[in-house]
């Protein structure tokens, strides 16, 4: 009994459903299940998305990466498992998609700005240094 109840909360759920079920759901049909605005996109962009998730089995059974610049599309069940690199605007960032990603879309996991590290003054940085010696 003790056994059952440890497999059970292990498994993931989305609003009640497990990923199995949501990964035999049309992707309108899952559209039902996200926020309003996610929602919208997935009920507009239904083509989009399709054609992206179709592309991704694809590439995956050529053992092949990959790869987009459309940091818009929301991550639908088909999705969870692969492996997609998410351009950030200089390099592909590899994004492994889990369950707890569905509903979010693909940029929010590619950051397109680094920390900024601050340094010392470089010569010419401020009035007084540039009246030093650069020796």
């Amino acid at each position: 009994m003790a056994e059952a109840l440890v497999k059970k909360s292990k498994d993931k759920f989305f609003r009640g459903k497990n990923v199995e079920e949501l990964k035999a759901l049309d992707t309108r049909e899952f559209a039902k299940l996200v926020k309003s605005r996610e929602r919208r996109t997935l009920r507009r962009n239904y083509d989009v998305i399709e054609q992206f998730v179709k592309k991704c089995v694809e590439k995956s059974a050529k053992n092949r990466p990959i790869k987009t610049h459309d940091r818009a599309l929301v991550v639908v069940p088909a999705m969870v498992g692969k492996s997609i690199g998410v351009y950030n605007g200089k390099e592909f960032v590899k994004v492994d998609i889990v369950e707890e990603m569905l509903g979010h879309r693909l940029g929010e996991f590619s950051p397109t700005r680094r920390p900024t590290k601050h340094g010392a003054a470089g010569v010419g940085a401020t009035k007084s240094s540039a009246s030093r010696s650069v020796k």
